[in-house]
């Protein structure tokens, strides 16, 4: 097929790669337009689609907004089959959606109707989900809510990261794309979402990412799990303000109150409400993300120091 891409980060440059090596022509990538990045905000980075685009050798496409009417002519002139959306970060309008043959579709990074939205592995790894996935998904004017033709899923465990599950997702996302791609060209029906099941995973802000020691271990853990690498859950510490990365629940009996750090030697072993925290890695402000060893050869912190 003659595809349209759309897609900014690293996530989805799997599913770019696979389109290539399974023999369809890409006729154009759409991407965001380079950034700024780093302190003196002067340095110019490309989005890595665009890295891998300009390596294949494609056509790159960088609008501020997709949308216009020289836009949609010049999409219009590519005779696109399809065209495939993998965490693009744009708003596509319905007539855009409607240019290609096929229309578009959507790699998205849930089992949808569950977690619809721009943080879905986050707010699952967060939920306490065993298992997420990726949806395969027909783009319409909603938000994350058209028919689906097919799901993978991916187990999810208590020391899950969010950091650590992103790539495998994009890896499965690429392998579902390319078994959904013959259903899509032959015409098969998607199936609606059951509209009873809705998530919604909205952006992570700061107050969302601040860590409640009031929850039992499994939920703290995993929520500091949810948020690493980025934005990293946090906590006041000491008048100031600590990250914690790398995160696992140690059940059992504590009398300690809940954010009492009750160890500090490997880990960082905090109280909650029901059970005990094991932190693997720390970061304060201005300061690198670094192992709790480290971070404890400058600086000791006694049982019984509070956390909040």
């Amino acid at each position: 097929m003659v595809v349209v891409f759309f897609g900014t980060p690293a996530f989805a440059v799997p599913s770019l790669t696979a389109l290539l090596h399974a023999g369809h022509r890409v006729a154009a990538v759409v991407t965001q337009p380079d950034r700024p990045q780093g302190r003196s905000r002067s340095t110019l980075v490309p989005p890595p689609v665009k890295v891998a685009a300009l390596d294949a050798g494609l056509d790159v496409w960088q609008p501020e907004r997709p949308a216009g009417a020289e836009f949609e002519a010049d999409l219009s002139a590519l005779g696109a089959d399809l065209g495939v959306v993998v965490a693009y970060g744009h708003i596509l309008r319905s007539h855009v959606l409607a240019i290609p043959r096929l229309g578009m579709v959507n790699v998205h990074a849930s089992l949808l109707p569950r977690w619809r939205g721009a943080a879905p592995i986050q707010w699952a790894i967060k939920s306490g989900d065993d298992v997420t996935g990726v949806s395969i998904m027909r783009m319409e004017a909603g938000l994350d809510s058209g028919p689906v033709w097919l799901t993978m899923q991916e187990p999810v465990s208590d020391t899950t990261t969010a950091g650590a599950l992103t790539p495998v997702l994009a890896q499965l996302g690429a392998e579902a794309l390319l078994a959904a791609l013959p259903r899509i060209e032959a015409g098969e029906a998607p199936r609606p979402q059951d509209q009873s099941a809705v998530t919604l995973a909205p952006k992570v802000g700061r107050d969302i990412a601040r860590i409640d020691w009031k929850g039992s271990a499994r939920d703290v853990a995993r929520h500091i799990n949810a948020f690493d690498p980025a934005p990293g859950a946090w906590t006041g510490f000491e008048g100031s303000e600590i990250k914690l990365f790398a995160a696992e629940p140690r059940h059992g009996t504590v009398t300690a109150a809940a954010g009492a750090v009750v160890g500090a030697d490997t880990t960082l072993d905090i109280a909650t409400a029901s059970g005990v925290v094991a932190v693997h890695e720390v970061q304060l402000p201005g300061r690198k993300r670094q192992p709790v060893t480290e971070w404890l050869r400058g600086r000791p912190v006694e049982a019984g120091t509070k956390l909040g």
